[in-house]
């Protein structure tokens, strides 16, 4: 693809620290060992890790790199979002740290100026939202609205990405972007650099849309995939269960949806599974990444690894009634709503007026059809990426007594064999109300 530079997100952590400098240097995995086409070289691009330490106080990776255009010198400082603990699991986040964004750059810009760069470029795996339409800065909020204007002055372009907006802003003077998700658009970022400074002094970017029909498949890599899927197609077409037609993942104007509605159901069980008394699960719409297709009615591992594809781990914890309301409450955000898919059991209707935050509707919050109790614990089980506040769900940063009890992929699997054939029903747990 050509990739030169990259900084490092939360998901390149999911097997800790230790593999992702694997898939920097090479070598084979520790456990899985080595089953590609080929020795693995490592990454033909660099990660950058500003503000990731180790315990023994080095970063994890070089905290910037320097390239020279046309003789002019441009330093490019990447780094990941300071809570990217929040937002991996316990296990991965052993033996690292990660500092404040804006205090990690402002720090790095003596040295690089030591160097004679006057023109920096921050890679930061943190983004924000906007109300407007695609490219469209109006509105931009989220932690990356804040995070800009810390900067110093010296730090010219900064290109973000972890919430998947798609933005071409002006942020305190400073050129901001971000490119979406799933490859479908390129930002192209021209800067005018000046001999004589060496530093800015004009910049602009467009967003390239990348259409499948426009570019042809490239040999190499259809190649490689192909002996990679080779080895994973046992694997990929083993069947985990059945279901009478597609199960869809769109929600009804109330905000559920069928699939959501599996997938909590789901994770309850799980939980319960393991010898918890658990009375609720949460799942983010977010992460449900596609339907359930109905072939033949047969559901293959390859169709849930794709609905669920980020091998989260499920977390039980404990919150208090009161949490709950906030957590509730929280489904409103900036870029929109964001209506949490729960269990059987677990009800609730909320009303959004025009131009205003959700509200819950009093007494509608239920667990089995008796009112939850502001000042009463329940045990619930979410995704660790929710665990963790992730989506602007705070409230679970609440929870105490946390235990892990396996991947949220593991968890739907064990439904279908239990519960098949499921169709697209949607239960009814959510009402919206008029």
């Amino acid at each position: 693809m050509g990739l030169a530079l990259t900084s490092v997100g939360n998901h390149e952590f999911d097997e800790g620290w230790q593999e992702l400098r694997r898939m920097q240097e090479g070598g084979c995995h520790p456990v899985d060992g080595c089953k590609g086409p080929a020795p693995f070289k490592g990454a033909g691009f660099q990660y950058l890790a500003a503000s990731t330490y180790l315990d023994n106080g080095e970063t994890l990776f070089p905290p910037y790199a320097i390239r020279e255009f046309g003789g002019v010198k441009v330093g490019f400082i990447g780094l990941t979002l300071e809570g990217t603990p929040d937002v991996i699991t316990p296990a991965a986040r052993a033996g690292i740290t990660f500092k404040d964004e804006a205090e990690t750059v402002n720090a790095l810009v003596p040295k690089l100026k030591s160097q004679g760069i006057e023109a920096i470029v921050v890679l930061i795996h943190e983004g924000g939202y906007t109300t407007g339409a695609l490219d469209d800065c109006h509105g931009l909020s989220g932690t990356i609205a804040e995070i800009v204007p810390k900067f110093d002055k010296a730090v010219d372009v900064v290109v973000t990405g972890h919430t998947n907006g798609i933005y071409i802003c002006t942020v305190d003077g400073r050129l901001v972007t971000s490119a979406g998700a799933y490859g479908t658009r390129v930002t192209d970022i021209s800067i005018l650099l000046d001999p004589k400074s060496g530093d800015v002094i004009g910049s602009r970017a467009r967003d390239i849309i990348i259409a499948q029909s426009d570019y042809a498949e490239d040999p190499a890599q259809i190649a490689l995939i192909g002996a990679y899927k080779k080895q994973a197609e046992p694997l990929m077409n083993r069947v985990v269960g059945q279901i009478s037609t597609t199960v869809a993942r769109a929600p009804n104007i109330h905000g559920e949806s069928a699939l959501g509605d599996i997938i909590a159901d789901a994770m309850l069980a799980a939980a319960r599974r393991d010898g918890g008394k658990v009375d609720i699960g949460f799942m983010n719409p977010g992460g449900i990444r596609t339907d359930l297709p109905f072939r033949d009615g047969k559901v293959t591992y390859s169709d849930i690894f794709a609905v669920q594809p980020f091998g989260n781990d499920l977390v039980v914890l404990t919150l208090t009634g009161a949490d709950l309301l906030t957590l509730l409450k929280q489904q409103y955000q900036p870029s929109g709503n964001n209506i949490l898919q729960v269990s059987d059991g677990f009800t609730f209707t909320w009303r959004q007026p025009a131009g205003k935050p959700i509200e819950i509707v009093t007494d509608s919050v239920k667990l089995n059809g008796q009112p939850i109790v502001a000042d009463q614990t329940y045990r619930v089980v979410t995704n660790n990426f929710m665990a963790g506040g992730g989506d602007g769900f705070t409230a679970f940063g609440n929870g105490t007594d946390k235990v892990l009890i396996g991947t949220d992929i593991a968890s739907l699997e064990a439904w279908l064999k239990e519960n098949s054939p499921l169709d697209n029903t949607i239960r009814g747990r959510i009402t919206r109300a008029q």
